[in-house]
């Protein structure tokens, strides 16, 4: 807020100089939102009205993209916020609401506990090998004296095909082994904190949102209440999204391969579906209109955000270093034809999405982010805590980060999950390195390279620290430090010019001296 920067790329031009950090920023910026934030809410907004409307998936995208438009267009950044603000109220209630009827469905907590473990799609356990699987589960049930069907999940020697019929038998726990195929507890905390520092103080769709405080006391106070408010969703969101498995075993666990491709026309699961059915058919009609209404209402709110974000990060950053004098009207009719490009590209994206995400969109969106985002933070950090960063540091460290992610990323698509019973055939790197640990991997070399090249390259400027750090955020104003830096400069001019005149006497006396000796001399 002091210095008046709008946008992270523009902070980094402030604070190294140049334009090509600023340029790269923008454009990863952008196509990040391309992978993980407009074709995500296209396609999930999608999913929603195809449960519960049954409308195909391309007509759901248009209609979405038709009113997010609109909305666009004549509302702006201040609608956004309005409209969020009070669709979080109505999504808190709706949601606990579900949560409630849901826990009473199940039987509680206990009852979850009970029935999770043995949450199994009715045609696994018909078939011949869930004949098999149910008999093997009743025998060691009676051996171990086990009740829990949770527990004795965690109790079976089973083909491995067959264990892909039952739920995860670490469900409940949230830090797991250290080389968990699905959330390691070392890369969750290491490799997940760099990508949710750019998610949450680096990405322009939240930066926006604190910079339209009225003032710094208000933009803190509102980012500790949304730290503390970011826990509910573990109890009014994934929980019920458990139980979901429990009340609906031949949907959300169904089989993967087959079975699952004629539920929800993926193979590899369809958990995806689990929220979306409690809705449908949990909650009282008049809650269900109100609660799909703000659920679409709230996709339709974070596209307008990223379409906003979009727009500025275009303008700003990319369009002005070519049209510098270009009026506002212009500005916002380029924003809205770079709006159409980009969702474009984002519905084209879908496609690509569908194949490679398989049933957890919120295992891509991580992924995607995790190949991409930790050497951005890596460069912010360094950039606000080291006053010694260099350009060519950050440029450097964001290109290595760069290129390491795409080829990660490239890889992932090219060898993509088996469905679950198949054997992996992926290459080493791919199947046992987690995409957590690639982030981690990411930013602690990330920031070992912009620490060797800074310490190889210029040092930053006066001007390109003051108030742009840590260390010097609370610095005296622009006007005195401008005064500061011109007194300095009057200082050592003065300085050299008495300096000069004390040379030029000392030269003369030393030419009289010469002379008087000459002529004695003579």
């Amino acid at each position: 807020m002091p210095i008046q920067v709008s946008t992270l790329p523009e902070y980094m031009k402030k604070r190294f100089g140049g334009n090509r950090i600023q340029m790269y920023l923008a454009v990863i910026s952008l196509v990040l939102y391309i992978f993980t934030k407009i074709s995500v809410n296209l396609y999930s907004g999608s999913l929603f009205l195809a449960e519960a409307l049954e409308w195909n998936t391309w007509l759901s995208i248009i209609i979405l993209l038709s009113i997010t438009t609109l909305i666009t267009v004549t509302g702006g950044l201040a609608a956004v916020l309005y409209t969020d603000t009070l669709q979080f109220f109505v999504m808190i209630f709706g949601a606990t609401v579900l949560t409630i009827l849901s826990f009473i469905k199940v039987g509680g907590f206990q009852g979850l506990l009970d029935a999770y473990g043995g949450a199994i799609a009715e045609v696994n356990i018909s078939s011949r090998e869930g004949g098999n699987l149910l008999n093997t589960m009743i025998l060691t049930a009676k051996e171990k004296n086990i009740t829990s069907l949770l527990q004795l999940s965690n109790e079976l020697t089973i083909d491995s095909r067959l264990r892909c019929s039952l739920p995860s038998r670490k469900a409940f726990r949230l830090l797991r082994e250290i080389n968990d195929p699905d959330m390691p507890w070392l890369g969750f905390l290491l490799g997940q904190t760099p990508s949710s520092i750019w998610y949450w103080c680096a990405d322009q769709m939240m930066v926006q949102r604190t910079l339209a405080a009225k003032s710094l006391s208000h933009a803190q106070g509102a980012t500790l209440m949304t730290g503390i408010i970011k826990q509910i969703p573990i109890f009014i969101m994934v929980i019920p999204g458990m139980i979901s498995r429990v009340l609906y075993p031949n949907e959300i666990g169904c089989f993967p391969g087959s079975d699952c491709l004629k539920v929800c026309g993926h193979r590899n699961g369809c958990s995806n579906m689990a929220y979306p059915k409690l809705v449908i058919d949990l909650m009282p009609s008049g809650l269900r209109g109100l609660m799909l209404t703000v659920m679409l209402a709230a996709l339709i709110s974070d596209l307008t955000s990223i379409f906003n974000s979009a727009s500025t990060l275009f303008t700003v950053d990319i369009y002005q270093k070519w049209r510098r004098n270009a009026q506002n009207i212009e500005l916002m009719i380029v924003g809205r034809v770079f709006i159409a490009v980009l969702v474009g590209l984002s519905v084209a994206w879908i496609p690509i999405m569908q194949q490679s995400q398989g049933s957890e969109l919120y295992i891509y969106i991580q992924a995607i982010a995790a190949y991409f985002s930790p050497p951005i933070a890596s460069v912010f950090l360094c950039a606000i805590l080291w006053k010694r960063c260099s350009e060519k540091g950050a440029f450097f460290g964001l290109i290595y980060g760069l290129i390491i992610g795409f080829i990660r990323m490239i890889l992932t698509f090219v060898y993509m999950d088996p469905i679950c019973g198949e054997d992996d055939t992926r290459p080493w790197i791919i199947k046992n390195i987690h995409y957590m640990y690639f982030a981690m991997f990411s930013f602690g070399s990330t920031v070992i390279l912009v620490v060797i090249v800074s310490f190889f390259s210029a040092s930053p400027t006066l001007s390109q620290l003051h108030r742009l750090t840590y260390w010097t955020a609370w610095d005296s104003n622009k006007e005195d430090f401008d005064n500061q830096m011109n007194h300095s400069s009057l200082s050592i001019n003065s300085q050299l010019h008495t300096d000069n005149n004390v040379i030029t006497v000392q030269e003369n006396e030393s030419k009289s001296d010469y002379l008087s000796e000459l002529g004695e001399s003579k």
